[in-house]
């Protein structure tokens, strides 16, 4: 060892011992393939930035090793201390290289006496006289885009000029604006680094702006009422559970509005604001029946009666509450919001109501309910062939027996006997006996059931696909047409007189307005009928399909000869395919 390098690791140790390398060497260069420094680096984001050989940095950094002898490596990290933000780093990655070749090429022009403002000719001239002036150490400054960070790189003096200190920090922080967000620490202890040139310091950190939440609802009551019936261990159906309706007393909140907050503005290194966003308001959802309370933020009811959410607002619907049976005591119900029945619709009653219908007990034959939401029977609906329900939305229901059912959503009960069925969603009867016998059950989706038909062989219909609830709606107009073209079939036969006048004006209005709602039921039969064109739809599962059991889709028909167990029937191609 010579004398140079035991006195060097006398002073700096083993470490500037190995990293003093014979002048003849090339100074160190950047791999192709990161090293295991840049390799460490990178598992906190993209922190090595990586320059070429040929990079003016490398230059600058060999005639400072030939000036003052052994220096650190080059390391150019943007976040030492893993700290930053990765998607900033890799934002930056590319500007911080285009950063370095423009301020270390200018520096490389001025070491090599080709700084602007002089003529070849004159800078000859004082070469010759005077040999290149030494230069000082050179702090650089390099910007985020947004201006939140600011970082540093020193370049050493050259020629005997000036090394780094504090107060020559602080001049080129003030001259390039740099006010706001110092760190300070880093600036007072910078000079004193054995790493103090060639590295990336981060020198300042503005205040990022934020935003202000945008204003929200807090709500007491479901927008969307599951209306699920759940199956207990015995495979039976609770159907007094399903209670549709959530009572709200007048005055009382449900909902309440959070309001939106300002945003904080922030600033950058050079002491300028950064705008923040306030948040955005948002509306009470106010619909029928409620009001904003005096606070402003809270929406109440104005009477008693259901919440509903219909899409954009809460409304409350008025609960009509019948504590015994529908029969003489109450007469015919026809009601604007929802009704509650505790006891049973009996024999040649009507029950009619814009929300939804709950029934304790059962409807008897002969009665008429329609509902414009859900409708839940709790102990089933018992017909006589004549019995007409109807629902806008799903039917519940412990049993059906031999009445015709309109629904436009979905039907689930535990048994249908005789029934007439037209659903434009899916047919469940798959809790309890699970049971289809007899009738015609007609859904446009899926029907489920454990058991479809009977051993007797009864016959039992399913019609798979198309439109039921409509279809259904065509038939009766049909009926109702006819009925009144006899009507006045027979009004024409009577002598004349000004009550058969009057009754024949009646009834061809009637005609008219029938004739009218049929044409436009046929119009919309025929649009949707273009559109499902082509498209396969209908499907049966049960447990077992007994033998005479017949499906229908369309024109085409299946009638089963023979049992047939874990039965499915899908339509392919416009034909039923048994599985």
């Amino acid at each position: 060892m010579s004398i140079k390098d035991k006195i060097t690791a006398f002073l700096f140790g083993s470490r500037a011992r190995d990293e003093a390398v014979p002048e003849a060497e090339a100074a160190p260069r950047v791999q192709a393939e990161p090293g295991p420094a840049a390799a460490a680096a990178s598992s906190f984001g993209a922190m090595v930035v990586e320059m070429p050989p040929e990079h003016p940095i490398h230059q600058l950094y060999d005639l400072r090793r030939k000036e003052a002898g052994p220096l650190p490596h080059i390391r150019l990290t943007l976040d030492g201390e893993g700290t930053l933000p990765e998607e900033l780093l890799h934002k930056e990655s590319g500007r911080v290289k285009t950063f370095l070749t423009s301020v270390c090429g200018a520096r490389l022009k001025e070491v090599n006496g080709r700084a602007p403002g002089k003529s070849s000719k004159k800078r000859g001239e004082d070469e010759l006289e005077e040999g290149p002036p030494p230069l000082d150490a050179q702090p650089c400054f390099f910007l985020s885009a947004d201006k939140l960070y600011a970082w540093v790189l020193v370049l050493p003096p050259v020629r005997g000029g000036a090394e780094i200190t504090r107060d020559l920090l602080y001049e080129a922080m003030y001259e390039a604006d740099l006010s706001y967000g110092i760190e300070t620490r880093t600036a007072d202890q910078l000079s004193h680094d054995n790493r103090k040139y060639f590295n990336l310091f981060l020198i300042a950190k503005g205040k990022p702006a934020f935003d202000g939440q945008n204003g929200n609802i807090v709500e007491h009551f479901p927008r969307v009422v599951e209306r699920i019936l759940e199956v207990d261990e015995f495979n039976q159906v609770d159907y007094t559970s399903l209670n549709l309706i959530y009572n709200v007393k007048q005055g009382e909140e449900i909902c309440r509005l959070i309001r939106p907050t300002e945003g904080e503005p922030g600033r950058t290194v050079l002491d300028q604001e950064i705008p923040a966003r306030g948040g955005k308001e948002v509306p009470l959802p106010k619909g029928r029946n409620t009001e904003i309370a005096e606070d402003g933020i809270s929406l109440v009811a104005s009477i008693a009666g259901h919440v509903e959410f219909t899409g954009r607002s809460f409304q409350v619907k008025p609960v009509l509450d019948i504590a015994e049976n529908v029969d003489f005591s109450t007469g015919d119900i026809n009601f604007l919001g929802d009704v509650n029945i505790a006891g049973d619709v009996l024999s040649g009653f009507t029950v009619r109501a814009m929300g939804n219908i709950h029934v304790g007990g059962v409807l008897e034959a002969g009665s008429i309910v329609e509902a414009g939401g859900d409708l839940v029977v709790v102990k089933g609906i018992l017909g006589d062939g004549t019995t007409v329900t109807r629902s806008h939305r799903s039917v519940f229901s412990k049993y059906i027996e031999n009445a015709t059912i309109h629904v436009r959503e979905n039907l689930q009960t535990d048994c249908i006997i005789n029934g007439n069925i037209y659903c434009d969603g899916e047919v469940q009867v798959k809790s309890g006996r699970g049971t289809i016998m007899g009738g015609r059950i007609w859904s446009a989706k899926r029907i489920l059931a454990k058991a479809v038909g009977s051993p007797a062989e009864c016959r039992t219909t399913i019609v798979l696909g198309g439109m039921p609830c409509n279809s259904f709606e065509r038939e009766l107009l049909r009926k109702e047409m006819k009925d009144l073209e006899m009507e006045l079939e027979k009004l024409e036969c009577q002598p004349e007189s000004q009550v058969k006048s009057s009754l024949l004006q009646k009834v061809q209005a009637r005609l008219s307005v029938a004739e009218l709602k049929f044409k436009h039921l046929e119009t919309g039969l025929d649009a949707v009928a273009r559109g499902m064109d082509g498209l396969d739809q209908g499907r049966l599962e049960c447990g077992i399909a007994y033998a005479g059991t017949e499906i229908i889709y369309e024109h085409e028909v299946v009638r089963l000869q023979v049992e047939s167990r874990q039965c499915t029937a899908t339509v392919v191609n416009g034909e039923i395919l048994l599985m």
